[in-house]
């Protein structure tokens, strides 16, 4: 079975509020073992966490073992001020406060870095993309900083101009990526950055009431056409699901999302061998 190799542990794929209340005090050991159990009976061995703010992603590490699960956590993300990203991290205003982030991820035992440059698609607005992205030069200096701490990053950016700032800057994932173009699949090629699309983040919502259908399916359909592009162009993908998002059960989210590759690209052993060379990238840069 494929990796997960993008969740958020703390959440419950059902109502974030009551499953980030859960954890406020102290990460809710009972809420994170029935996700590892979750991923034990699906027999998904490897997941990659994308960071809380409530330490619970550094507990499902320390219990994964129990679960047969190799489990990676940058212990939280890290956002600007006052940008997307407050509900899986913490947030600096300048370099010198980014810098002793990076120091508190290694004092927590993070295993990467993972960081916002961009909002997330606004399902009312037709899918627009929240906020600004970081400015390119913030983000080479994030991600140069990072490295020579000895940390890979795990980008959370969608925008086709975001998307090729972090890949130039040398991130070595990119989440999401949502509103791509021919250039930003042809930058990831190039560079050898591992793009992990969570497209079931938008299939899984269709039918349920919540947003205009219309939308999601156009959004859907952009995101699986662009998987076939990136395909063609030879880009490293891998299967995370953003398990934990509203709609995306752990244990379930990945298997659905690898679904979506199989039937986009052709159930075939060289589209299995592909995802798999992208997942062994994920496991080994992170």
């Amino acid at each position: 079975m494929p990796g997960e190799c993008h969740a958020h542990i703390f959440m419950d794929g059902k109502n974030y509020r009551a499953a980030a209340a859960a954890h406020r005090d102290a990460p809710d050991e009972t809420l994170i073992r029935e996700h590892l159990e979750a991923y034990r009976r699906a027999h998904v061995n490897y997941v990659r966490d994308g960071g809380d703010p409530y330490g619970a992603g550094l507990l499902a590490r320390e219990l994964a073992g129990e679960y047969g699960i190799t489990y990676r956590t940058p212990g939280f993300a890290i956002h600007r001020e006052g940008r997307y990203g407050k509900i899986v991290g913490r947030s600096y205003t300048d370099r010198k406060e980014y810098g002793e982030l990076l120091r508190a991820v290694r004092d927590c035992g993070g295993n990467f870095v993972k960081i916002m440059t961009t909002g997330i698609m606004d399902f009312s607005d037709g899918g627009r993309i929240t906020g600004e992205a970081l400015p390119r030069e913030e983000v080479f200096w994030m991600v140069a900083m990072a490295h020579d701490a000895g940390y890979s990053v795990m980008a959370h950016t969608n925008g086709a101009r975001a998307v090729i700032d972090a890949v130039e800057a040398g991130a070595d994932s990119i989440e999401h990526g949502n509103g791509q173009n021919e250039e930003s699949l042809q930058c990831m090629a190039e560079h050898r950055a591992v793009w992990v699309p969570t497209a079931v983040t938008v299939r899984n919502l269709i039918g349920n009431g919540r947003y205009g259908d219309d939308v999601l399916r156009k959004l859907y359909r952009d995101q699986t056409e662009n998987i076939r592009k990136a395909a063609g162009l030879g880009v490293l993908m891998a299967a995370g699901s953003d398990a934990g998002a509203y709609c995306v059960l752990h244990g379930q989210g990945i298997l659905q999302e690898y679904q979506v590759f199989l039937e986009t690209l052709g159930d075939t052993p060289q589209v299995r061998q592909g995802l798999q060379r992208g997942e062994e990238e994920i496991r080994r840069r992170f």
